[in-house]
């Protein structure tokens, strides 16, 4: 149960960040995974009234408010179109619609869950993150620091380079946690997979297939690729799976993903490989 002693909602980013420093004091986000620990907090801090709640868009990138919900992100049209469905198809399995319009993207980030599916899809779609006091940094620079770091997350920026995206995960049950998670993309660097849910927090590998592009995926070149990937990545275990089970998911998932950028019927388990 949380107990709270005091709530705020700060007038400006500065007030917000000054009370956060605070170690009894806690910034609420949308207060879904917040509400089911045990803890007593001195100040709880509602960031509604900082105008963080807006998607902007330019030219080069998307600009999305920390307190911007999953809800609305999921059913955003251009970030959508962009990543080729991978946004939504990451979202759509979290809880349920209820949960999805409550939930915001900043405390989904902030928190750097090992479970997250935001954090994989968006460290896939090469997103940064501007922090109050730290300002603006890769999202995988901040999901490797200290959670124990005060700042405030104002917002996610988004380049508009994500056009080659697929999201897959494995769940024991459709709405439940994710066992593993995959996000595969192409950039100039070559081909990618974010993978999380390990169950530790997602991070992004490459394979040493410098020549590898979205028009060489075959069923053989994904399987190498794959093999490649998963020798990199650390499993582990818990009440959901064990590592071995990861590890099998992840091979198959990553293939997968990459038959289906490509095009490619992946229903057949012959080809792809069965869970």
């Amino acid at each position: 149960m949380m107990t709270i002693n005091q709530y705020v909602r700060p007038k400006t980013l500065q007030e917000a960040y000054e009370l956060a420093q605070k170690k009894r004091n806690v910034v609420l986000g949308g207060m879904l995974w917040l509400k089911m620990q045990n803890m007593s907090v001195d100040t709880a801090i509602d960031l509604c009234g900082l105008s963080l709640d807006k998607i902007e868009e330019n030219d080069e990138e998307y600009r999305i408010g920390a307190m911007v919900s999953l809800r609305t992100l999921e059913k955003h049209e251009g970030l959508n179109k962009m990543t080729g469905g991978a946004l939504a198809e990451a979202l759509k399995h979290i809880v349920g619609v209820q949960f999805r319009n409550t939930a915001t993207v900043g405390g989904s980030l902030y928190g750097r869950f090992g479970f997250s599916d935001v954090l994989t899809v968006m460290m896939a779609m090469n997103a940064k993150v501007e922090l109050f006091h730290a300002g603006v940094m890769e999202l995988e620079e901040f999901a490797g620091m200290p959670r124990r770091t005060r700042d405030i997350l104002v917002q996610v920026i988004v380049p508009k380079t994500a056009d080659r995206l697929v999201y897959l995960s494995q769940r024991n049950t459709s709405t439940d946690f994710p066992v593993l998670a995959c996000a595969v993309g192409f950039d100039s660097r070559g081909a990618y997979a974010v993978v999380g849910a390990r169950p530790a927090k997602a991070r992004r590998y490459r394979a040493d297939m410098r020549a590898f592009g979205p028009e060489d995926i075959t069923v053989e070149t994904a399987k190498i690729f794959a093999g490649k990937i998963v020798s990199q990545v650390y499993f582990d275990s818990n009440l959901r799976a064990s590592s071995g089970y990861r590890r099998k998911v992840c091979e198959v998932l990553i293939r997968r993903a990459l038959l289906q950028m490509k095009g490619a019927d992946v229903s057949d388990g012959g080809q792809c490989g069965e869970v």
